[in-house]
């Protein structure tokens, strides 16, 4: 793997290297690229690669990334392979070395083997590396005084950034590196600039930049200057706007402790121009507003979250004659969902009535880091967030459920 192959940042990257390294790597930046190279050349503070006759291993959060490194290994190190197996994923070279590809899902991963260096792709991913590296991929490297690198991109405050601390701790053999995309040469900077464009801010961070995060936190920045004091609180008042207007009313679902809350918007505005919520109300008085709203907004297309009760009484209302499309909420849809109205209100492209309690659940929803790195969006304990889920449904579908002709004029005013 010759290092011409490397671009500047990665080439930096190796010359401050040290025994134990961490890279946090924004998108597109080619740590799998600059992994293969130390795989095969090996760094300072390692005692050699598979150049030099040494096995590697290299570890993955799941066998997608691990067949990705596969394939690009055998088109790196063609040339200079041996045998292949496989089934086994172990690459052997004419020079003496190996390259074994283990998933970070095998608990054991590497137990056994002694290796001069060990890869670590997508180190942001898994949950279970602290485990891994502690119990199984560390003691690979005694025998050899081997090196390890953990390349990935950040998710939150997990054990990979605890990791990437050890620099400031043991900086003798510790060393962290940061990589946004831009120090890919090869990558165009005005497409960086528009991918900071189209994404909520902190998520740029994070993908881009390299960031690690803090946990927790507000999710929603322009609140309040969203906030437009001519449309009214009235949940019935917006009937006068009518003539000439495109409609959709979404539903979030509930019965006791937590809130129903039916919201009204207006598309050609991008408002909210009706938001009303109730509890501990039983479904069939619930269903009654519903239809009663939508007499007001005869047009309207209804999107109705179908978790839980969500399904039956979505089919009461469809046996009705209402034009009803279902949403499931996951935790990956509401993560798309409120990513996708975050940056509503970062470009300001959205308007709220000045209702007291729907801008108190926006201010105080947060976001989460799970143990694997992961984000849960959800209202502080005690909170509701039945509002802002409301809203986020509605906005989220808000031109591809109207008809087509009105959704494709209306989305390029």
């Amino acid at each position: 793997m010759p290092n011409e192959l490397l671009h500047t940042g990665q080439r930096q990257i190796l010359r401050t290297a040290k025994r134990f390294n961490t890279v946090a790597c924004g998108r597109r930046f080619g740590k799998t690229t600059l992994g293969l190279a130390i795989a095969y050349s090996g760094a300072p503070g390692s005692p050699g690669a598979l150049r030099d006759g040494l096995d590697v291993g290299w570890f993955a959060h799941g066998y997608k990334l691990l067949d990705e490194a596969w394939r690009q290994s055998l088109l790196f190190l063609k040339p200079l392979i041996k045998r292949t197996d496989k089934q086994q994923r172990r690459i052997e070279l004419v020079t003496g070395g190996a390259l074994d590809f283990w998933t970070l899902e095998n608990v054991d991963a590497g137990r056994g083997r002694k290796y001069g260096v060990a890869v670590i792709d997508e180190a942001g991913l898994s949950r279970t590396l602290e485990g891994t590296w502690d119990a199984a991929i560390r003691p690979t490297l005694t025998d050899k005084k081997g090196g390890a690198w953990f390349l990935g991109t950040p998710k939150g405050r997990n054990f990979f950034w605890t990791l990437s601390q050890r620099a400031a701790i043991k900086p003798e053999t510790w060393a962290h590196h940061t990589a946004p995309s831009a120090a890919n040469p090869h990558i165009d900077p005005d497409e960086i600039e528009q991918a900071r464009e189209d994404m909520p801010e902190s998520i740029f961070q994070q993908e881009y930049l390299a960031a690690f995060l803090e946990s927790g936190g507000g999710v929603f920045r322009h609140v309040t200057a969203a906030v437009d004091h001519t449309l009214s609180a009235d949940p019935f008042a917006a009937c006068m706007l009518l003539d000439g207007r495109a409609y959709l009313i979404s539903v979030d679902w509930a019965r006791h402790e937590d809130f129903t809350v039916l919201t009204v918007f207006d598309a050609k505005a991008r408002a909210v121009v009706s938001c009303q919520r109730f509890n501990e109300t039983d479904y069939i008085t619930q269903l009654a507003r519903l239809t009663e709203l939508h007499k007001r907004f005869p047009t309207a297309p209804i999107v109705c979250e179908s978790n839980n009760m969500g399904e039956p009484l979505i089919e009461i209302l469809l046996n009705a004659g209402l034009p009803v499309t279902p949403f499931m909420t996951t935790a990956q849809s509401k993560s798309d969902i409120i990513q996708t109205l975050q940056l509503a209100f970062e470009r300001k492209e959205i308007r709220l009535p000045a209702i007291g309690w729907l801008l108190s659940e926006f201010m105080a929803f947060e976001q989460l880091r799970r143990p694997g790195g992961g984000i849960s969006y959800s209202a502080p304990p005690g909170g509701h967030d039945d509002g802002v889920m409301s809203v986020a449904i509605g906005w989220s579908r808000l031109f591809e459920a109207l008809p087509k002709t009105m959704g494709a004029r209306l989305n390029n005013l």
